[in-house]
């Protein structure tokens, strides 16, 4: 497969190479309209240099078509996560697990709110966290405990043995306001314990 990429690739560059090549010696006026004219009859009445162009140009389309599978494929896998199960394979979409993480640390009072960004790859499962916390909280202990959370609920809830990497990033420091009350941790658990995935609606 990867010789196949690397192919493509290569096939991929020579294209845009002998595009670019042409168009820029259009542009220089290198060729004039009677040497084009003439390459272009050379080209319609010769049926070998016909049929290398065909096979060049066939060959051209296939790794268009191929490149763009591979994209596309690259595009489903990294949005979703696979495992097996005894009955089958199972998918867990990133958007989900995002929303999952985001209700796993709303309960905790130092967070005002918690975004994250979810990737995966054969290293693990990558996870960015951009947080808003409270003025009156410590910083390194509440982003250790928000990893902490995190980590342990995404194990939990994917029953897989994947490495997870968490980074979080604190873009601002907010001040409490009176009508702003976190949820307790207790109703915080019940409500997860309801729903699908311990949180996923």
């Amino acid at each position: 497969m990867n010789f196949i990429k690397s192919l493509t690739i290569i096939v991929h560059a020579l294209v845009l190479l002998a595009i670019g090549g042409i168009l820029v010696s259009l542009s220089l006026g290198l060729f004039s309209p009677d040497e084009l004219g003439n390459i272009v009859n050379y080209i319609y009445t010769q049926t070998n240099v016909k049929l290398i162009l065909g096979i060049i140009g066939a060959i051209f389309i296939a790794a268009g078509l191929l490149t763009a599978n591979i994209n596309l494929g690259n595009v489903r896998m990294q949005k979703t996560i696979a495992f097996e199960n005894p009955e089958g394979q199972v998918t867990v979409s990133l958007s989900a697990i995002e929303d999952f993480i985001k209700k796993s640390v709303r309960h905790l009072p130092e967070v005002k709110e918690l975004r994250s960004n979810v990737t995966a790859s054969k290293k693990g499962i990558n996870i960015i966290c951009v947080a808003t916390i409270f003025a009156d909280s410590n910083i390194p202990a509440t982003t250790e405990r928000i990893q902490s959370i995190v980590k342990s609920r995404v194990h939990e809830m994917l029953g897989v043995e994947e490495t997870i990497n968490i980074k979080i990033h604190v873009t601002k420091i907010s001040s409490k306001g009176k009508g702003e009350m976190p949820i307790p941790p207790k109703e915080h658990e019940e409500m997860s314990r309801r729903m699908p995935f311990g949180g996923i609606e």
